[in-house]
C-alpha cells in the first residue's frame, strides 16, 4: 500500500515561514485531489488547502494570502508553503490525497508545527 509521508514541521516565532512536504511511496491512480488538513489541541481536523487534478486550489478564510499549496509536476510530491505564521497555526497538519471513483481517502502521519515566541 502507498504511504505518505510528511516533512517540515517544526517551531517557528510568529511571522515566520515553513514549507511541509508530502511525498508517496508510490503511484496513486485516478487522483482526485491534494489537500492539507490540520488538528489543533481540542479542535476538529479542518481543511486547509487543497489542489484539484487541474490545477484549482482553495483555502480556508483563516489562511488565505499566507500559505499556498503546490505539487509536482509528476503529483508523487506536493507542499504547503506557509509565510506570515501565527501562533493560532499550531496544530498537527496531516498531507491527504483523495483518489478514485469511491473517493477514498488516504493520509499521512502528521507533522507538528508550533508557532510560539
Amino acid at each position: 500500500q502507498v504511504q505518505l509521508v510528511e516533512s517540515g514541521g517544526g517551531l517557528v516565532q510568529p511571522g515566520g515561514s515553513l514549507r511541509l512536504s508530502c511525498v508517496a511511496s508510490g503511484t496513486i491512480p485516478g487522483i482526485n485531489h491534494w489537500g492539507w488538513y490540520r488538528q489543533a489541541p481540542g479542535k476538529q481536523r479542518e481543511l486547509v488547502a487543497s489542489i484539484t487534478r487541474g490545477g484549482n486550489t482553495s483555502y480556508v478564510d483563516s489562511v488565505k494570502g499566507r500559505f499556498t499549496i503546490s505539487r509536482e509536476v509528476f503529483k508523487t510530491t506536493w507542499y504547503l508553503q506557509m509565510n506570515s505564521l501565527e501562533p493560532e497555526d499550531t496544530a498537527v497538519y496531516y498531507c491527504n490525497v483523495n483518489w478514485g471513483t469511491r473517493r477514498i481517502d488516504q493520509w499521512g502521519q502528521g507533522t507538528q508545527v508550533t508557532v510560539s515566541s
